[in-house]
């Protein structure tokens, strides 16, 4: 009797800690690209979620159909690829007008569905003048040259306002950060109370001679007291090797590091926190460099994620 009675506790306690596991989880990333350059099959795409939902929106869109392929193969989907592009993805948030950011959503125009291209004023503009025109390819949106093939709607995104992201549970704020010569975007993706942070390509405030990551730190810096950010997404491009003339707009570990001591400083202990590292530049070996650079100058805490393309992270 003793004997069943233990089963019985024993099952009863994994359950609720599964359960609990379960309830926790706010977000399902599934990375489509997750590099910074050269390899067109690897550029910078995160479908995100909330956890349990095939609601997504994409974070970028350098490489759509490759990584989806990617994740079918992983069992992150059971639908053909042409499907999870079609159905899943609802929209795209697009936070610069640099092709390695959005070549994916136009080569798979002619294949996708009505939806929504979130972005601020001047990138949608370069999405009209550059890329949806008919000498350069076709103009899928309802906006710029004639004939509009009406397939994309242009949402322009206003600094700080919250922005329902439609046929989704999620809300998403922009702000703006320094990439060099143009204004790149941080996302804050809000599910049910609990939020994610995106970060398009970026450089150091010190460096871009800027206050844009110090602005989007005091805006953050709440959600991480109370617990509701689950995880920052940032680039960091380079190893330290690389002289600060020749950052365009990016991070190094040591640069990254220098930016989370100043959001430790408003947001208490970072001890804990999800980083998810993005657009690491190849070759490998650069690669490698960065995740034992940032390793060895990680003394806060941060748990420190790498993506690969097509595997689900449920954060």
């Amino acid at each position: 009797m003793m004997h069943r009675l233990w089963i019985i506790t024993l099952t009863l306690f994994f359950s609720a800690a599964a359960f609990g596991q379960h309830k926790s989880a706010a977000f399902r990333i599934v990375p489509l690209g997750v590099k910074g350059g050269i390899d067109e099959s690897n550029l910078s795409a995160y479908m995100v979620a909330p956890a349990g939902s095939k609601d997504f929106v994409c974070l970028d869109a350098g490489t759509l159909h490759a990584g989806i392929e990617k994740a079918i193969a992983n069992k992150v989907f059971n639908i053909p690829a042409e499907q999870v592009l079609r159905k899943y993805i609802k929209g795209y948030l697009i936070s610069h007008a640099h092709l390695d950011h959005l070549s994916g959503l136009i080569i798979n125009s002619p294949d996708d569905t009505i939806k929504n291209i979130y972005a601020f004023a001047d990138c949608i503009e370069t999405f009209k003048t550059h890329y949806f025109t008919w000498e350069s390819w076709a103009n899928f949106a309802d906006e710029g040259e004639a004939p509009q093939l009406k397939k994309y709607h242009y949402k322009i995104l206003d600094p700080g306002a919250e922005t329902p992201i439609e046929h989704t549970e999620m809300t998403v704020q922009a702000f703006p950060l320094s990439h060099s010569n143009l204004t790149s975007t941080a996302f804050l993706v809000r599910s049910k109370g609990n939020t994610i942070l995106y970060l398009g390509d970026t450089g150091p405030d010190e460096v871009e001679k800027s206050q844009n990551l110090e602005r989007l730190w005091q805006t953050i810096a709440p959600l991480i007291k109370a617990k509701k950010l689950k995880a920052i997404m940032i680039e960091v491009s380079f190893p330290d090797e690389q002289p600060d003339k020749l950052l365009f707009g990016h991070l190094t570990p040591h640069w990254l590091m220098a930016e989370m001591k100043k959001l430790q400083v408003m947001a208490g202990s970072l001890k804990g926190l999800n980083l998810v590292i993005t657009h690491v530049k190849p070759p490998q070996s650069s690669i490698e460099k960065i995740k034992k650079q940032l390793a060895a100058e990680n003394n806060l805490g941060l748990h420190l994620i790498y993506p690969q393309q097509g595997k689900a992270i449920t954060l």
